[in-house]
């Protein structure tokens, strides 16, 4: 971890205060990123090398709307065959450099029949899956000097953080949702039974990422926002002349599925979902207060 960090500041000037981890197909968010420094995960000690399309594995610091940001180009999977403290290794990295708030994105599928595809969702809470079946980032022997090993996830996506992003897309005319997003480990997709599964759990949305890196970074002290972009909605609304409990019920039994969703159908609503993106963070940044 620190050999890693000092390797990354020995090739920048940039002292990031700002980390962002970009999900699938919105690497593109990057772009907004001026006078960067571009760092090949290639040449980072412990860094993952990435195998799934649209995660580039760059690690891009430079500035932000007045801040320094460090943007992860790209970010390794559980169904990679890492592990999941190999997962959030990155995560530990960007502390090491100075990264004090950790802004996470990701592509899921929508869970809550309101969601349509393109909407941006504001993380307030999240289902750790993998983890709660011993898949966690923390599990085996502690690591001395990174933060407590039994660490508390209450309010793990910070309050504060959420209330000024939730101002910044109002003032852009963005609307966002608000939910609770749920970690699968993927690579399948979820069967229509396992989102039937999730939703009654009081999952808004689901993805394959995030959860260990939010772990991680909660760890380390790090504040949290998390966004996911609804890429694609898992179960939709029934439009059927029901009563409301029926209608319910009709909506959970039958119309949950992907319907034959493939990883390119979320690279391509992904991108589309970048200038949103990008618009959303960058008034977030311009909102959130410089004292340390």
């Amino acid at each position: 971890m620190d050999e890693a960090g000092e390797l990354i500041l020995a090739q920048t000037p940039y002292r990031p205060r700002i980390g962002l981890i970009l999900g699938t197909g919105l690497g593109e968010v990057a772009e907004v990123i001026n006078n960067a420094d571009i760092i090949s995960y290639d040449t980072v000690p412990g860094f993952p090398r990435l195998t799934v399309e649209g995660h580039v594995g760059e690690l891009i610091i430079g500035e932000l709307e007045g801040w320094v940001a460090a943007a992860m180009h790209g970010r390794p999977h559980f169904y990679e065959g890492y592990s999941m403290a190999e997962i959030a290794f990155p995560v530990r990295v960007l502390r090491a450099i100075g990264c004090e708030v950790l802004i996470v994105t990701n592509a899921a599928g929508g869970l809550n029949p309101s969601f349509q595809a393109g909407d941006l969702m504001l993380i307030d809470d999240h289902i750790n899956l993998p983890g709660m079946a011993g898949f966690n980032p923390l599990a085996g022997p502690g690591i001395e000097g990174v933060g407590p090993r039994f660490v508390s996830m209450d309010s793990a996506y910070d309050p504060r953080l959420i209330e000024l992003a939730t101002g910044a897309a109002r003032n852009a005319g963005i609307t966002v949702r608000n939910g609770v997003y749920a970690m699968v480990g993927g690579p399948s997709y979820e069967t229509k039974a396992e989102l039937r599964f999730l939703r009654a759990i009081g999952a808004d949305a689901v993805g394959m990422s995030t959860a260990p890196e939010v772990v991680v970074a909660r760890q380390c002290s790090m504040r949290v926002l998390g966004i996911s972009c609804i890429t694609n909605v898992a179960i939709q609304q029934d439009t059927g002349a029901h009563s409301q409990r029926a209608q319910s019920q009709h909506t959970m039994e039958a119309d949950a599925g992907h319907s034959g969703l493939t990883h390119g159908d979320v690279l391509a609503q992904g991108r589309t979902m970048v200038p949103k993106l990008a618009a959303l963070l960058r008034g977030f940044l311009r909102r959130l207060p410089r004292q340390r």
